[in-house]
């Protein structure tokens, strides 16, 4: 029977994703999670199968703007697809056993932070402006072998988790690659979580408990939410969304952690402020470089 309020999660999910940027995995499989008490393993198969009818939208975007890498996408392919169905076999596996719910939880909450982490690093170098003067055009040298380990690294997190296919890549090949134009450091991430969230996904079905029906009910509230909230995002009024986004992500992985709540409380007024104090300034009316808005659902 079709459930409206997942509908509505969906909704308010794909809202915050086309808003902030970040991907729905670290958002939707701990609110699965923490409010509609779904078992982890569900949570995290369902949320990947919804991510990957959500990620070609992005992804689409990005290929007609030519703001992909594509030789850099393919080496980071080659790492995390298989990391990824690897994940997946192997939270699936363990997923069948004795008292693992509470593992998983443990396993969400770590990537979670993270996640968090991450995010707050790219605000970081943001703020600092030190890749906003680059060309798009750079050329940038690929190393196929750091480029296959950060895949590999994603890929196990995403297939285990459902988190981390912006979150913890971007964030690596910020580090491996600080040369990259921010267009296509995002383009080249979204297009490249497509294959590994399918191979996530395909482990999934094959050794997890992929639910069709929580994630098409997902869907029907997810996708207009990804339109109007990147409409929004679009026009400039979606900035401030972020730090609260990232304070609420804190405070589901801490949750899930098992921290007691006014320590919960007390670390996400914390990430609260420090997330807005590092929010880039205006420039006012100086032009910024041209680059294509990061679309739906790029960092997950």
């Amino acid at each position: 029977m079709f459930d409206p309020s997942l509908a509505l999660a969906g909704l308010l999910v794909g809202l915050l994703v086309g808003l902030t940027g970040m991907g729905g995995g670290a958002l939707l499989t701990p609110l699965l999670v923490l409010v509609f008490k779904i078992n982890p393993l569900t949570a995290i198969s369902s949320d990947l199968l919804t991510s990957l009818v959500m990620k070609p939208v992005g992804a689409a975007v990005h290929a007609r703007r030519r703001t992909v890498h594509w030789r850099l996408t393919g080496w980071l392919v080659l790492g995390a697809v298989p990391a990824g169905f690897a994940g997946a076999v192997l939270i699936g596996t363990i997923g069948t056993g004795i008292g693992v719910e509470d593992r998983l939880k443990v396993f969400i909450g770590i990537a979670l932070v993270a996640s968090v982490a991450t995010t707050l690093f790219r605000q970081v170098m943001d703020r600092r402006g030190s890749r906003n003067a680059v060309d798009v055009d750079a050329p940038v040298v690929v190393r196929p072998v750091r480029t296959v380990l950060i895949g590999v690294v994603g890929g196990l997190a995403v297939g285990m988790t459902s988190v981390g296919a912006g979150s913890l890549i971007i964030a690596m090949l910020l580090l491996a690659y600080p040369q990259l134009h921010p267009s296509r450091l995002v383009g080249t991430d979204i297009v490249q979580a497509i294959p590994l969230v399918g191979a996530a996904t395909l482990g999934h079905l094959f050794f997890g408990d992929v639910h069709v029906g929580l994630a098409a009910a997902l869907l029907v509230g997810a996708l207009p939410g990804v339109w109007l909230g990147a409409r929004v995002s679009s026009a400039g009024t979606g900035r401030l969304v972020k730090p609260v986004v990232t304070a609420v992500l804190l405070a589901s992985a801490l949750a899930l952690l098992g921290v007691p709540g006014p320590a919960v409380l007390g670390a996400t007024a914390v990430a609260l402020v420090v997330t807005v104090a590092l929010l880039p300034r205006r420039r006012g009316t100086q032009a910024e470089p041209q680059r294509a808005p990061e679309p739906v659902g790029s960092r997950g």
